[in-house]
């Protein structure tokens, strides 16, 4: 019954109404191409789930390299797209608009990478750990990971801000930690390991080594890292991080 009353693609609807209720024309072109190309290949995917997904043993042991790609671009339903897209939306507004388009789109290609060698690295350490060969196994699909990297960084530039984490609000200093631990609570299904990934490689940028790296591959340091411009304003709807 639960099935039949499921109205199809309504992750889809729902995601579509937000942009529109934000507007077109208020988001930016790269965090727009984003969206869309994700929503393309929910639609018209590149490969089934089982395929996509990441795993040690798919990258490793198999050497299906293309899934460190794949596996980010691709979500088990629509609800899983919608919950990653509209997250996606509000942090890819107020990153791009502050950052600039390309160094934007510079730090979601090394954050999309990174974050899939940082989970196959925990997947490793706990197989080693604990001699447990399922760590190895555990396949998973989702832009997830490289969110919590965003809002690692989006909470960075406003320490002393508030994040509404669920319905509770909570200092941005702790907010990726607490989302972290809620969403594993309310979906245990979810990937811990591909969430604290992100947030690993977030703090890599704000608190280590990577944003120095990228600015010298780069060849000039990002000077960019004023706020969004004042006349910008985000619907009261939409300013929940999801």
């Amino acid at each position: 019954m639960q099935n039949q009353l499921r109205v199809p693609h309504l992750g889809l609807l729902l995601l579509a109404s937000q942009l529109f209720q934000v507007g077109l024309e208020n988001i930016p072109p790269v965090t727009l191409a984003v969206l869309e190309f994700n929503v393309y290949l929910y639609l018209y995917p590149a490969a089934p789930l089982l395929q996509a997904c990441i795993s040690v043993q798919q990258i490793y042991q198999f050497n299906d390299w293309r899934r460190l790609l794949l596996s980010l671009l691709h979500h088990t339903d629509d609800w899983h797209l919608y919950f990653n897209m509209a997250s996606f939306l509000m942090k890819g507004i107020r990153l791009e608009r502050r950052l600039g388009r390309a160094w934007f789109l510079y730090l979601l290609s090394v954050f999309s990478l990174l974050t899939g060698f940082v989970y196959l690295a925990l997947e490793v350490l706990l197989t080693e750990l604990t001699q447990d060969q399922s760590y190895s196994r555990e396949c998973t699909v989702g832009f997830s990971g490289v969110l919590f990297a965003l809002t690692v960084l989006n909470n960075h530039y406003d320490p002393d801000g508030v994040t509404n984490v669920m319905g509770v609000p909570v200092s941005n200093r702790y907010a990726s930690w607490v989302e972290l631990v809620l969403i594993h609570i309310i979906a245990p299904g979810s990937s811990l390991i591909g969430h604290l990934a992100g947030i690993l490689v977030g703090l890599l940028y704000t608190s280590g080594p990577l944003k120095t790296l990228m600015e010298k591959f780069a060849g000039q340091p990002n000077q960019r890292g004023a706020p969004p411009p004042d006349d910008f304003h985000l619907p009261e709807e939409a300013r929940a991080d999801i």
